[in-house]
């Protein structure tokens, strides 16, 4: 009965698809391959399409529905893989769907915390406030007065969910096997992602925990307000959170009615964001107009409230680095630096050739410095230095394609408030102070500083091994004065090698020289005397 379905289900998506004038994505399926000469023949391909592909397979992922518009919102962040025009259509996915009655919502809360939402709430709305793909939320009160809202996992999403990724995967292996780029554009693995993606979305306990982190990170001179976790009403699927208010930022109308100074509102947005990248490594990657709402008390000074917190970033110290190192050199036109980096940073092989790799940047790159500062895009700039990895077939880190989804839409809400912010004058004091901080050496001595228990654990041990190797093998004579600059030597090359990182094989190195420093001290010393 289950494959029945199955089958049923796929008919359903490729009726779909060639309604859409997908057709090549049909054919395919294997038992179709042989159809694919009829396709001319068919009667919709005498009428001229005038609607764009690109915009066409938006449209047919919205009529299948809300699983497969959460797909193409994701397969919009990978700029690496797809053509521009694909990526920022799909990036217009609305995630719309009608909601689940409130007598469920009542049934699942009582599931999950054991008690009916009368006994828990002074008061309870059954009618939703928003409604999405996976999840709805609902207006209520604590009994203290506290007016929460109370977010609620659609019920059975979880069978549709895996019905709907086993469905995706089988037509990602068909598209890698058949189509002329599949193995390219590497479907599969978008899918894994997606996977892994959806699965962290469906424990709210995992986004209740993001929503305390960030606003622990929260200092009082961003203005940034993230509502407080009720974790005696948080399970894995209900999730009661604080309920802010405020003007949606995207309501234009109502921030100029208001006086609000929007070229403020921009920049601190701007800010928020690069502080929880490179200062807090902690970032909300869904920053769109719907999870942002202004807090307008004082227009001259707004101040932000977010929601929504299944999706997060993180990078590590490495990549936050070459990323920063990244722009100072775009805006130096260092475009030999930028393929050094991209090279040392491992997003490209590092048998890529140097030189190869400049002339690709520069191609890219060149062209936008025709423009004013003021107008040049960073998520543009961001962009195409990731484009670059098409060419050279390269993986790009998840972690750094959610950054840029996430500075893209940052920015483009940014223009919309103040169409001459400057992004890069409002982020170059947060990537300068941050590159100053921790380029070579302090972030070498704080490295070493993380690595001195490891440190501690393996002296011990090596130093029982020094002790037990008889000094009289070793052909060395005792009274040298070179003995003397080689354990001097020897040292100071122990101590620079600890200091220089603190990857594991740089610390056996740096342990080895300061065990053959040991050695030669111990060769110093006057045998014992019998």
């Amino acid at each position: 009965m289950s494959r029945l379905r199955s089958a049923l289900r796929l008919a359903r998506i490729q009726w779909i698809l060639v309604r859409h004038g997908l057709d090549e994505l049909v054919v395919l399926t294997p038992f179709l391959r042989p159809l694919r000469g009829l396709i001319p023949l068919l009667p919709w391909h005498w009428i001229r399409r005038e609607t764009p592909l690109p915009v066409r397979l938006r449209l047919a992922l919205e009529a299948l529905g809300p699983i497969y518009i959460k797909f193409g919102q994701t397969l919009s962040t990978r700029r690496d893989l797809l053509p521009e025009a694909y990526a920022d259509e799909l990036a217009r996915l609305q995630d719309r769907v009608p909601p689940f009655p409130g007598e469920q919502a009542r049934r699942i809360i009582s599931a999950e915390l054991g008690r009916p939402p009368e006994a828990l709430f002074a008061r309870f709305e059954d009618r939703p406030l928003a409604s999405a793909s996976l999840a709805q939320v609902h207006a209520a009160r604590l009994p203290g007065g506290e007016d929460v809202v109370v977010k609620i996992l659609r019920p059975g999403i979880e069978k549709v969910i895996r019905r709907d990724l086993d469905l995706l995967a089988l037509l990602a292996g068909l598209v890698e096997r058949y189509h002329p780029y599949g193995r390219r554009l590497r479907p599969r693995e978008i899918v894994a992602e997606f996977d892994r993606t959806l699965s962290r979305e469906l424990d709210l306990t995992l986004e209740a925990a993001n929503a305390v982190v960030l606003r622990r990170n929260a200092r009082p001179e961003l203005r940034l307000h993230v509502p407080r976790v009720f974790w005696e009403y948080t399970r894995t699927r209900v999730l009661v959170l604080e309920r802010v208010g405020g003007i949606p930022i995207g309501d234009q109308g109502r921030l100029r009615a208001l006086g609000v100074n929007r070229r403020a509102l921009a920049a601190l947005g701007v800010r928020i964001f690069f502080t929880q990248v490179f200062v807090d490594n902690f970032f909300h990657a869904d920053m769109h107009p719907g999870n942002l709402f202004v807090d307008a008390r004082d227009p001259h000074r707004p101040a932000i409230a977010v929601v929504d917190f299944g999706i997060v970033g993180t990078l590590s110290a490495e990549d936050r680095y070459y990323l920063a190192a990244n722009v100072h050199a775009f805006f130096n036109r260092d475009f030999r630096r930028i393929a050094d980096l991209h090279i040392r940073s491992g997003w490209v092989p590092p048998g890529t050739s140097p030189e190869e790799l400049e002339s690709a940047v520069r191609s890219v790159c060149e062209p936008i410095f025709g423009r004013p500062l003021h107008e040049i895009s960073l998520g543009l700039v961001l962009t195409r230095l990731l484009s670059i990895a098409r060419r050279f077939d390269v993986t790009i880190k998840p972690e750094l394609l959610l950054l840029q989804k996430t500075l893209i839409a940052v920015e483009g809400l940014g223009r919309e408030l103040d169409p001459d912010l400057d992004l890069w004058r409002t982020a170059k004091p947060l990537i300068t102070r941050w590159m100053r901080r921790n380029v070579w050496p302090t972030p070498e001595l704080r490295r070493l500083v993380r690595e001195l228990p490891t440190l501690v654990e393996r002296l011990p041990a090596l130093l029982r091994r020094l002790e037990e190797t008889p000094v009289t093998n070793l052909p060395v004579p005792r009274r040298f004065p070179w003995l003397e600059t080689a354990a001097a030597l020897t040292a100071g090359g122990a101590l620079a090698l600890l200091a220089v990182g603190s990857a594991h094989r740089t610390l056996d190195l740096g342990l080895a020289f300061l065990g053959l420093g040991v050695l030669f001290i111990r060769a110093l010393r006057p045998p014992p005397h019998p």
